[in-house]
């Protein structure tokens, strides 16, 4: 604790900007720190109450499900920076209207996906597809569908989430997302203890109080004096704004298709080449690293809206200071602390998970190093981000995306995990350079060309 109470003194000293990031960052560490044990103590619970097999194919799953928040057509981040900017303007009026489209899109959006979804499920043959027993086939009928019903109403329902964090109040946010997990922790603690292993069961658990918990305390805080002016309303409504954030939501689109293909297939590459057991074996640790990962978006996410701010108030002097304290936190924090983590990862892994799941040196080495690109990597589209100028960050993902799904499947077949996580790491360095390309240029507001969209 000492250790982080001098980070953040070392990260955040200022103006109101930076006093309103750091108190979000200090509440959000604390539901961070709950979150993080949820997560990791909801492994253990949620394999005695299935099996390997099962975890594995329930991972498989739910990251095929996640593909459909790419779906969005870009809409959240494209609001987001939108819904900012009018705040930042002071103009409140524009701000609802943002606010009230989005939800109305995004609603008939993914209520005809959800269609689509439901249709498509009868004809599609889960066992052919993971490479499983048949006798899952009907089980993962009803647990796809679930999870699909769900996950567009959470599209729809994180609007309010989105609202926050571009309000600059990602810690409520967090306090929401927070509370859903533990509610769905002790709900999948009840079933273990009263019911025997299902997937449906886990489905409606982990998917649909989170859910259910979203809209409701949506609907409440929508009514208190504060967000009240700018609650969604039909009649400000204005589809004429879809340009205006899909201009720069379009961008975020293809960036979030493009990102799939390269990291969002690894469940199912390596399920269908090393089986679903590897499955589980690869996400106990990127779940183990991942708490870096988690800690670092922590401390980044108030700084997106924050940049927006900055940016359309043009204070390039508090943009130059923080990306150099980000970028030194990366170097004295979150380096040093990974390869703690890697030394300590065996007896912790026994630790957490017990002899069920074994798991190599060199496969935790791999994941720590994709771990840190990640979050290099975080540090400086999360500020480019924040000024909507990223067009170059689109054409790399687009680059690398076309050969992505031959290149990773080669590489687990060659090598399993580790030669399935190369690419990803690979394409995760080489934007790391040409982010901090451009940042730079952004800040020293040199940012000619390509690199001012």
């Amino acid at each position: 604790m000492y250790l982080l109470s001098k980070f953040q003194s070392f990260l955040l000293k200022g103006n109101e900007r930076t006093v309103l990031a750091k108190k979000n960052i200090i509440a959000s560490l604390g539901l961070k720190c709950i979150s993080i044990l949820i997560s990791l103590q909801v492994v253990p619970l949620t394999i005695g109450y299935i099996d390997t097999v099962k975890y594995g194919i329930w991972l498989t799953l739910s990251s095929i499900i996640s593909w459909l928040s790419f779906f969005d057509l870009g809409f959240a981040h494209g609001f987001r920076n939108r819904f900012a900017e009018a705040k930042a303007k002071g103009d409140m009026q524009t701000a609802k209207e943002y606010l009230s489209t989005t939800y109305a899109v995004l609603s008939i959006l993914f209520t005809l996906i959800f269609i689509g979804i439901t249709v498509a499920n009868h004809y599609i043959h889960w066992s052919e597809i993971l490479i499983i027993d048949r006798q899952y086939n009907a089980e993962l009928h009803t647990v796809f569908g679930l999870l699909a019903c769900f996950f567009c109403l959470n599209i729809v329902g994180s609007v309010f989430t989105t609202m926050l964090m571009a309000d600059q109040k990602p810690a409520m946010a967090s306090l929401i997302q927070t509370g859903g997990q533990v509610l769905a922790f002790i709900t999948i603690y009840v079933l273990t203890k009263t019911t025997a292993g299902n997937l449906v069961n886990l489905a409606i658990a982990f998917s649909g109080i989170p859910c259910i918990l979203l809209f409701i305390v949506s609907f409440f805080i929508f009514r208190t004096e504060r967000y009240k002016p700018i609650a969604p309303s039909f009649r400000f409504i204005r589809f004429s704004l879809t340009k205006n954030i899909i201009g720069l939501g379009g961008q975020f689109f293809i960036i979030m298709i493009a990102m799939m293909f390269i990291y969002q297939f690894m469940n199912i590459i390596i399920s269908r080449v090393k089986g679903p057991e590897a499955v589980t074996e690869y996400n106990i640790a990127y779940k183990y690293f991942n708490t870096l990962n988690m800690f670092a978006t922590i401390i980044l996410t108030p700084f997106w809206s924050a940049f927006t701010d900055a940016y359309t108030k043009k204070d390039f002097r508090w943009m130059k200071q923080v990306h150099r304290k980000l970028e030194r936190m990366w170097l004295i924090f979150i380096l040093p602390v990974s390869a703690f983590m890697l030394i300590c990862s065996n007896p912790i892994y026994k630790w957490w998970i017990g002899n069920d799941v074994k798991i190599s040196l060199s496969v935790s080495s791999m994941v720590a190093i994709y771990v840190l690109a990640q979050t290099l990597v975080g540090v400086y589209t999360t500020l480019i981000n924040g000024t909507g100028k990223v067009r170059i960050q689109m054409l790399i993902y687009l680059f690398f995306s076309i050969s992505a799904l031959p290149v990773i499947n080669y590489g687990c077949e060659k090598m399993g995990i580790i030669g399935a996580l190369l690419f990803p790491t690979v394409v995760c360095l080489f934007q790391v350079i040409m982010g901090r390309k451009q940042l730079t240029k952004i800040i020293m507001n040199k940012d000619y060309g390509i690199y001012s969209k």
